[in-house]
C-alpha cells in the first residue's frame, strides 16, 4: 500500500515519517531516553544511528536497551526487544531511574493538550460526570514529573489542542511559569511538541511556534490550534526528513505500521 505524501515536497514522505525525524533531533548524545510507544520506538533507531550513538533507551515494562531492537516493534515487551537488552528488570526499577532524576528525555503522547503543554489522558467534559473516559496515565505522569525534560508527540487538531485541558493527566507548566517549582516538581517540563502539523518550543512556560512543516503555514497551523498561537520570532519551515534518515526510517518500518 503506498504511504501517503506530504504535497508539495521535493521528497515523499508521511507526516508521521517528519515527525519521526524532528522527535529523533530532541535526542542528544549520551542521554538516558524514556522511549515510549509508536514513533518514538522509531525516533530513538534514528537517532543512534544518525547522531547519538551513546544515547539509552528505558522501557516502561523494565527493558534498557543501549541499541534498538533488531526489527520493528508493536509493543515495548516484544521479544525483539527483550534480546540483547543491557538489563531486564520490573517496572518499579524504570520508575525508580524516574524519581532518582536519572531520566534525560522522555516521550509521551496524549488526547488534549494546552498552552502549557499540560496532558490529559484520562476524562473529557467534566471528570465527576465525562462525556468519556480515556485510558489514564500509564506512566506517562510519572514521566512528564520527573524526567529532565519531555517531549509531546500527538495529532494536531483543533479539538485536541485546546486552551485548558479538562483534566490534568500529566502535567506540563501548569497554569504557567513557577508552577512546576511550587507544587514540588524540580526541574523538567515539556521542551518540546511535535505534531502532525509543526514543532512548538517552550518560551516562559508557554508554547510557541518554532516550525510549521511542508506544506503547512502559521496561518494552518493558528487555523487547527485552539489558543491564541504565539509565534516565534524566527519561526521557519521544519527540517524535512533526509534520504539518509527516510532509509533508516524505512528500514525499521518497511510496511508503514506507524508511520504511514
Amino acid at each position: 500500500m503506498p504511504r501517503p505524501s506530504i504535497m508539495g515536497t521535493e521528497m515523499d514522505y508521511t507526516p508521521q515519517e517528519i515527525m519521526v525525524a524532528a522527535a529523533a533531533r530532541e535526542i542528544r548524545d549520551g542521554e538516558i531516553v524514556f522511549t515510549g510507544m509508536r514513533l518514538p520506538l522509531i525516533a530513538f533507531a534514528l537517532a543512534k544511528q544518525m547522531h547519538a550513538p551513546n544515547a539509552v533507551g528505558l522501557f516502561e515494562c523494565g527493558l534498557v536497551r543501549d541499541t534498538p531492537a533488531p526489527e520493528l516493534l508493536y509493543t515495548m515487551g516484544d521479544p525483539p526487544n527483550i534480546a540483547g537488552a543491557l538489563w531486564a528488570t520490573r517496572m518499579i526499577n524504570m520508575m525508580g531511574l524516574l524519581q532518582r532524576g536519572a531520566v534525560d528525555l522522555g516521550f509521551i503522547g496524549g488526547a488534549e493538550l494546552d498552552r502549557f503543554g499540560n496532558l490529559n489522558t484520562s476524562y473529557l467534559g467534566n471528570p465527576e460526570s465525562p462525556k468519556t473516559k480515556l485510558p489514564g496515565s500509564g506512566g506517562a505522569a510519572d514521566i512528564a514529573g520527573l524526567s529532565r525534560r519531555f517531549v509531546v508527540i500527538m495529532a494536531h487538531e483543533k479539538r485536541r489542542m485546546v486552551e485548558r485541558v479538562d483534566y490534568i493527566t500529566s502535567p506540563g507548566f501548569g497554569d504557567g511559569q513557577g508552577w512546576r517549582e511550587r507544587v514540588g516538581l524540580r526541574h523538567g517540563g515539556p521542551s518540546a511538541i511535535i505534531t502532525t502539523r509543526c514543532v512548538f518550543g517552550f518560551e516562559s512556560s508557554e508554547a510557541v511556534l518554532r516550525s510549521y512543516h511542508p506544506g503547512q503555514s502559521v496561518a494552518s497551523v493558528r487555523a487547527e490550534t485552539g489558543w491564541d498561537l504565539r509565534v516565534a520570532e524566527d519561526v521557519h519551515e521544519t527540517e524535512s526528513p533526509t534520504a539518509e534518515e527516510l532509509t533508516i526510517v524505512r528500514r525499521y518500518d518497511p510496511q508503514g505500521f506507524w508511520t504511514r
